[in-house]
């Protein structure tokens, strides 16, 4: 047995009775033993903070970390940023060399943030990703998981004499698919430069070349964001998932578009809630036409047999 290792077993177990009740007392620094009093370990090493902070907010600025490590920063958060500050940490007055000093410093820093072609498009990148994800309202895990699969384009280098912006988006796209995230590329399409018919192309080079397999889309999961836009009660919504969930089961969902579905089932669900919404008002809401719900009205009132 190691030395470390019985060290850690001599202070984990009272070297007098053998009992593991310890109590560790931080006010006087000692590690007593909870059944014979025996004292263990005295002046223990705080490794705590030493300052005190009444507030979440004064905690974090007091804190002396950074912020965690980020793929969706192009260098990911390591860099340095010098500001142009004119006083030091004292409030006195910085002379005149020691300002132009630390301008010519802060003037090489920020060219070697972006020395290579691969920072340039990188910080490019993820300024595009910034905005799109900032635009559809997607949660950060989400946006990670994008650029974690842009940097491994870049490094296949399938982003070469294609669109950096295009890449950019496809890659947000498959973070969507693959998280079960709601947002079409219609939408994608609506806020980024690129049409929709580029952004799928990207999409597939990117499905071929990396190996990403895709779940299959729950239709279930559409349901929230279409009942939100024609504000929908909350009965009626876990009303059409269970509609949607008992048609999956009867396994009459397979290769139906799950967006279609999702309208569908929240059209029987508000029929049968008696909350008045149109076929014209939930088709615009979830981006099908009215053709496609009452298709996929008729064939689930006929699998389920719903009485309507």
């Amino acid at each position: 047995m190691s030395r470390r290792r019985e060290k850690l077993l001599s202070e984990n177990v009272c070297s007098e009775c053998g009992s593991s009740t310890l109590i560790h007392d931080n006010e006087s620094g000692e590690v007593i033993c909870g059944d014979c009093g025996l004292v263990i370990t005295e002046s223990i090493i705080n490794k705590g903070p030493e300052w005190r902070a009444f507030t979440q907010s004064e905690k974090e600025s007091r804190s002396r970390v950074g912020v965690p490590l980020s793929f969706a920063v192009h260098d990911k958060g390591l860099t340095t940023m010098i500001g142009r500050v004119g006083r030091d940490a004292f409030g006195r007055k910085i002379p005149l060399k020691t300002k132009l000093q630390m301008l010519r410093l802060r003037k090489w820093q920020i060219r070697s943030r972006v020395h290579s072609s691969v920072d340039r498009n990188l910080a490019q990148a993820m300024a595009e990703l910034d905005r799109l994800t900032d635009k559809l309202h997607i949660p950060p895990p989400i946006k990670e998981k994008a650029a974690v699969i842009y940097r491994k384009a870049l490094d296949k280098g399938l982003v070469r004499g294609r669109s950096i912006s295009a890449i950019a988006a496809a890659s947000l796209y498959a973070a969507c698919r693959l998280t079960q995230t709601p947002r079409t590329l219609r939408e994608l399409a609506k806020h980024s430069p690129i049409e929709k018919k580029d952004i799928a192309r990207c999409y597939r080079l990117l499905l071929r070349e990396l190996g990403l397999q895709m779940p299959i889309p729950a239709a279930q999961l559409r349901v929230p964001k279409i009942a939100s836009k024609v504000k929908v009660g909350e009965l009626t919504q876990q009303k059409a998932v269970e509609i949607l969930r008992e048609a999956e089961r009867l396994k009459t969902t397979a290769g139906k578009d799950p967006m279609g579905l999702a309208a569908a089932a929240l059209y029987i669900a508000c029929v049968m809630n008696d909350e008045k919404r149109t076929q014209k008002m939930i088709a615009d809401a979830a981006g099908v036409t009215e053709v496609t719900i009452r298709n996929r009205y008729k064939g689930l009132k006929e699998a389920l047999n719903l009485e309507i």
